[in-house]
């Protein structure tokens, strides 16, 4: 049942539909939902040890939102820049911008940004997993570079400048015939394509930042061993 549930979650089916589909309660699902959380961010500690360090790494933040757009939350991701395969990541929680940010401020008061705290995190956990002199590639975001140097002092950080979306609605999909950040930006858009409470339009949101990294750590295990599986590299 615990293998049914992951495949479902990872495909885009919501935990009510997944009740319905696999005839149990919905208690049930997030109780085996929570399991599944605590098993994966530990499955995928263990999987990426198992290879040999990388030595190009693709991070960048991708937002979402926590119940409603004026309580926004960022997701910094990192992946193998020749495989594809999920690294790491780290839920933070951050202010609203624009249109949003004087409605969310008078509705919700001030909310603090933790980006930077986790982006710090991210990078120690990346440690064991990445070169010390590996080379890193990321948007012209000003606040990487400071972050980046303080975990890896002797890295080479290249960045990018950000480009249009292919389509409305596909952000990680880019205009562009070449795109430097395309095993990034793939990874983003299949974790939009494939995990309920991304998507686009949906009426499926994250009440607790903790259910968002429950679910991206049981994705990034399914995407890492079923849905990108590469090949054992030893240590």
């Amino acid at each position: 049942m615990n293998d049914r549930l992951r495949k479902l979650i990872c495909s885009g089916v919501s935990l009510r539909r997944s009740a319905i589909l696999l005839r149990i309660s919905r208690t049930t699902v997030k109780r085996k939902f929570e399991y599944l959380g605590l098993q994966a961010k530990r499955e995928l500690k263990e999987m990426n040890l198992k290879y040999t360090p990388c030595d190009e790494v693709q991070f960048d933040d991708q937002e979402t939102f926590e119940h409603t757009k004026c309580k926004p939350l960022s997701i910094t991701l990192a992946v193998d820049s020749k495989t594809r395969r999920i690294l790491g990541f780290e839920v933070s929680k951050m202010p609203a911008k624009g249109h949003l940010t004087k409605i969310a401020l008078k509705k919700y008061g001030k909310r603090k940004d933790e980006r930077a705290a986790g982006r710090k995190k991210l990078f120690e956990t990346l440690k064991p997993l990445v070169l010390p002199t590996a080379r890193f590639k990321s948007d012209e975001n000003p606040h990487y570079p400071k972050d980046l140097k303080a975990a890896f002092p002797k890295c080479v950080h290249q960045t990018f400048k950000g480009e249009r979306g292919s389509i409305v609605g596909q952000g990680e999909l880019k205009k562009v015939r070449f795109d430097p950040l395309f095993s990034l930006n793939h990874t983003c858009a299949m974790t939009r394509a494939n995990m309920n409470r991304l998507f686009r339009r949906t009426w499926c949101t994250t009440k607790l930042p903790e259910r968002l990294e429950d679910h991206f750590a049981i994705y990034a295990v399914y995407h890492n061993s079923r849905l990108n599986p590469a090949p054992y590299k030893r240590r």
